[in-house]
């Protein structure tokens, strides 16, 4: 029997955010995603794709305009960039700056805060990925700092749509996958893109009608801000 559930995914061209998609196609969800390019070729027949390149606010209205007669269970900003590879604060420039902190911080918080009203009241999740080493707790040696700061930064933006989510009595997820095997984590990590994305999509289920802002992992294990 195919699951009464719906989802958004912003952000699943591949990945984690592509795991997700199929994750939820498995489980029967009902599943809308967004790509900037081509639909994935390995994308699951029953998901709809619609295009969107999150930086630009034009395509962000339109998409919620093509979306305004809907309602999810649950809506999930995945997009994010790792930004230059040396993660040098004196060695990056102005506009690589710019870049990693519209993509990684200003442009899914802005996607969030316009979608919301689409998130089922009482029960629905509004999720966005992020990562354990946003936390000064969690990453005191400052591990990929420019990354980092730009999740940070996220997370803070994030924090801002709390009075929105609990007039809505919604759940609202700053989610960390885990270290995974995609073109960011690198070959090395120890999830796979199924175990990762198979636990996030758990945990959606576990915390959804809960409320409140929570920072979990993939497992949900409570992380420190």
């Amino acid at each position: 029997m195919a699951s009464p559930f719906s989802a958004l995914i912003i952000g699943a061209s591949r990945g984690i955010g592509l795991g997700i998609v199929r994750q939820l196609s498995i489980q029967g969800w009902q599943v809308v995603a967004t790509c900037r390019g081509a639909v994935p070729v390995d994308s699951p027949a029953d998901t709809q794709w619609l295009k969107l390149d999150i930086n630009h606010q034009a395509e962000r209205t339109a998409l919620k305009e093509r979306l305004l007669s809907q309602q999810f269970d649950l809506i999930f900003i995945n997009a994010g960039v790792y930004g230059p590879d040396h993660q040098d604060i004196a060695l990056v420039n102005d506009d690589e700056l710019v870049e990693l902190f519209m993509t990684n911080a200003f442009s899914p918080v802005r996607c969030a805060a316009a979608l919301i009203p689409l998130v089922k009241p009482k029960i629905g999740v509004m999720a966005l990925m992020t990562s354990e080493l946003s936390s000064l707790n969690e990453n005191a040696a400052a591990t990929y700092p420019l990354y980092a700061a730009s999740k940070a930064a996220m997370n803070m933006l994030t924090r801002g749509l709390h009075d929105t989510a609990e007039q809505r009595e919604l759940t609202l997820l700053s989610v960390h996958p885990g270290w995974v095997q995609t073109d960011m984590g690198g070959v090395n990590a120890p999830l796979t893109v199924e175990e990762s994305c198979s636990g996030i999509v758990n945990q959606v289920l576990v915390w959804r009608g809960k409320g409140g802002h929570r920072f979990i992992d993939y497992s949900g294990k409570v992380l420190c801000w």
